[in-house]
């Protein structure tokens, strides 16, 4: 006869916890871990950042669309609008927008119905425009589509415009300055990394006159441009958004050194080199290159990099408010409370007069949701029950 399992105790001491906690496996155990920090209050952004950064990072799209607001500061239940509109209309940077996202189809899904695809791109022009009006301070890139339409097939529209406004004024703030001169100035921490570690390597791309350019897209787009494998992006994309603006040329540096046996082996000719390193290979050990950027991030902070002479008199707007806007993700409230206080002031709004009420807000989602998944199918499907996750609230202002 087999013993009935002994259930911890609801109070039981905190060894029997951890011994509890030793047993799980540890994708389970990260999804616990996950699961406590957002609902923890504050929120427990620390935890997050280890979840995104560790092995495996944010394991599935179901938890980045919980995790990747937390990371940036974001309320879930206070997006922006959708776009406008007249959004496209006399916008200075719609052609070269357009031009750019009609050639990203290789972005999208493979097996993607053209028209699912053709709406997909409609929301990325928009969005992408959207930022830009809003912030007039911010210029486009090329590259920065490649960005955009990252967030938008795993979040959606409107979270997707919270997260790249963040990300614009922020990360990527550097990038969308009128000249690509701090653009430049941040790929110039890719040779000093190189040099610490490599002597040998460092001296030999030197000779060649092969430059930073090669990394150009590597750095612009978090490598989303280079990457044939969505799923290696996204891991990526876990990685920079829980680290420090400059870790993308810290990665950059890691397949370097990764590839140094191939970079040394080449002639010793700018041609060579730009050719053998502007070829990403896709097969990267990324759990094994991800460790090895972090910890040549904690033996060469850029604080050490800035010593060299291409480095100094330069201020990177990133990286003097980085640490501002890490102490400002440290007071966020979980979404249980925010949706709480979401509650409570629509309790305090007058009512709306029986004409302008909606007579059935429950079926209105559920015929947003068909309509939504009808036209978009999976991708936007998850979006939605996700929100609905959240609360029909949030999923409300999706449309």
């Amino acid at each position: 006869m087999r013993k009935a399992r002994k259930r911890l105790p609801a109070s039981g001491s905190q060894a029997s916890v951890r011994r509890h906690e030793e047993q799980l496996p540890w994708k389970k155990q990260k999804l616990l871990d996950i699961h406590q920090a957002l609902n923890s209050d504050p929120v427990d952004i620390e935890t997050l950042r280890r979840a995104a950064v560790s092995e495996g990072g944010l394991l599935t799209d179901d938890i980045r669309r919980k995790v990747w607001p937390k990371l940036l500061s974001i309320n879930v239940y206070s997006l922006p609008a959708k776009p406008s509109k007249d959004v496209r209309e006399d916008h200075k940077d719609y052609r070269q927008v357009v031009l750019d996202v009609r050639r990203s189809m290789r972005r999208f899904p493979k097996g993607m119905r053209v028209d699912q695809r053709e709406v997909l791109q409609e929301q990325l022009i928009d969005i992408i425009l959207d930022v830009l009006r809003r912030n007039p301070q911010l210029h486009y890139y090329q590259g920065y589509h490649d960005m955009v339409v990252t967030f938008l097939l795993v979040v959606g529209e409107r979270m997707t415009i919270a997260i790249m406004e963040k990300l614009s004024n922020h990360h990527l703030r550097d990038f969308m300055d009128p000249t690509m001169d701090n653009t430049k100035h941040i790929l110039n921490y890719l040779m000093p990394i190189l040099e610490r570690v490599d002597r040998e390597l460092h001296d030999f791309m030197i000779r060649s006159e092969v430059g930073t350019i090669f990394a150009l897209s590597w750095l612009i787009t978090w490598y989303g441009y280079v990457l044939s494998d969505f799923r290696h992006v996204l891991r990526l994309y876990d990685f920079f958004l829980a680290s420090h603006p400059l870790m993308a040329i810290y990665f950059a540096a890691v397949i370097v050194l990764y590839r140094q046996k191939e970079v040394k082996s080449s002639e010793c000719d700018m041609a060579s080199v730009h050719h053998l390193l502007s070829r990403m290979p896709q097969d990267l050990p990324y759990e094994e290159l991800i460790g090895r950027a972090q910890s040549l991030f904690i033996s060469c902070p850029p604080s050490l990099l800035t010593q060299s002479a291409a480095l100094q008199s330069r201020n990177i707007i990133a990286i003097s408010t980085f640490t501002d806007f890490q102490s400002s993700t440290l007071r966020q409230r979980p979404d249980s409370v925010l949706r709480q206080q979401l509650q409570k002031h629509h309790e305090t709004q007058p009512a709306l007069p029986m004409s302008t009420q909606p007579a059935n807000t429950n079926q209105l989602i559920k015929m947003a949701v068909w309509g939504l998944s009808a036209t978009l199918g999976a991708v936007a499907l998850a979006v939605a029950q996700t929100a609905m996750d959240w609360a029909p609230d949030f999923l409300s202002q999706l449309f």
